[in-house]
């Protein structure tokens, strides 16, 4: 399987993945056995590591995702962010149900430069019955350097 979707297709059906825990279909994903997300392929990330209540993606910022002054667009952090944070929370979502971002803060502590090795950690910090909130960093994946901190409530469905 390609690592990135190329159609709407290459998803799991419905059916399939409500058969599985988020925490199974996390797995999957980084196992290549169903694909990540066609926003990865875009943004210049993919997914490195999953474990139960956490998870991270690591990436590389591009000149094609710069802003009109040259710098990283605070949209790229915010994507690989809401990708970390609401997946964070998918680990522990049980069989047939599902996830949404409810909404989501991001605060950028330095500029990130293009060509930087990230990495972006999600921590599930507290699933309800409907909600769910959880934080996130963005860290130089060399040095440890701190870029972006997030914050974020996802929406518990099914």
């Amino acid at each position: 399987m390609s690592l990135f979707a190329e159609r709407p297709e290459d998803f799991p059906a419905a059916a399939t993945v409500a058969g599985l825990s988020g925490m199974d279909y996390m797995q999957a994903m980084l196992e290549g056995r169903v694909p990540e997300p066609t926003i990865g392929r875009i943004m210049g990330y993919r997914l490195v590591s999953v474990e139960p209540g956490r998870v991270v993606w690591r990436g590389v910022p591009a000149f094609a995702h710069t802003n009109a002054f040259g710098g990283v667009h605070g949209g790229w952090y915010g994507t690989i962010l809401d990708s970390a944070m609401g997946c964070a929370v998918m680990t522990g979502v049980p069989k047939g149900r599902r996830w949404t971002t409810l909404e989501f803060k991001v605060n950028i502590t330095r500029a990130l430069p293009v060509g930087r090795d990230i990495l972006a950690i999600g921590i599930s910090d507290h699933a309800g019955r409907t909600t769910a909130v959880a934080h996130g960093e963005i860290r130089d994946a060399e040095d440890d350097r701190l870029y972006a901190t997030g914050s974020t409530t996802c929406l518990l469905l099914g």
